[in-house]
């Protein structure tokens, strides 16, 4: 792979703390991503906002509002991990889909291309812009935009099950699976909307758990012990 997409979720960015940052959590992942970069891998991310913000459970708050705040998450969480990353000693971009003053600059698949083909790690931010879109959706959507050889799910859990593992300890592990299994046992990697965008866009994924050691530079140069999610060819 030469050019990837990182979904990292908010919650594996918090550690044992389960909210906000823990900054030894993202320092480890910007040095991963720098030992990337400087192999030549080309490297946008995605970061949930689940840290903050998860207003889907929320019954008081209307569901567009709620995404909107989700959406500011995913900005409050771009600009602090971009920040981690370039303390380690990458350039950076945060892009959205929205204007946000000076804080970021304004999503298109030309000004994100040319970042990464500079060696910059682009991060988009602010969902799809849009309500009843997850990052789930977004993460593939701009996958393929930038026309992404692939997407690494970095996830507090270190691959998909038939079962949720927390609740099931006999919940069996797939090392591989089609993204049609995805859609057809509702297994949840990401959601519904995203599952299709991969399958209708031969858009692969690799799943694994991001507190294992060293686990996304391990992911690309195939020491992977998560799950792969294929798509067909015909």
């Amino acid at each position: 792979m030469k050019r990837v997409l990182l979904k990292l979720s908010g919650e594996a960015l918090a550690g044992e703390k389960k909210t906000g940052f823990d900054e030894m959590t993202v320092t480890g992942v910007a040095r991963q991503v720098k030992q990337l970069i400087d192999e030549g891998i080309e490297v946008a991310i995605v970061i949930g906002g689940g840290n903050f913000w998860r207003g889907r459970t929320s019954e008081t708050i209307d569901r567009t509002k709620a995404d909107q705040i989700g959406m500011l998450a995913t900005v409050m969480n771009c600009i602090y991990v971009s920040e981690i990353f370039r303390y380690v000693g990458m350039e950076t971009e945060v892009l959205t889909p929205f204007l946000c003053s000076s804080f970021t600059e304004l999503f298109s698949k030309d000004r994100a291309v040319k970042g990464l083909t500079e060696k910059k790690v682009i991060f988009f931010a602010g969902g799809t812009g849009h309500p009843y879109f997850s990052t789930d959706t977004s993460t593939v959507l701009r996958a393929i935009e930038i026309e992404a050889d692939g997407i690494l799910l970095a996830k507090a859990v270190d691959g998909v099950y038939d079962s949720d593992p927390k609740i099931n300890p006999n919940a069996k592990k797939y090392d591989e699976l089609s993204i049609q299994d995805v859609i057809d046992q509702k297994l949840g990697v990401v959601d519904m909307t995203a599952s299709i965008l991969c399958m209708e866009n031969k858009m692969p994924m690799l799943v694994f758990g991001l507190e294992e050691e060293n686990s996304i530079v391990n992911t690309i140069k195939g020491k992977f012990s998560g799950t792969k999610v294929v798509v067909s060819e015909t």
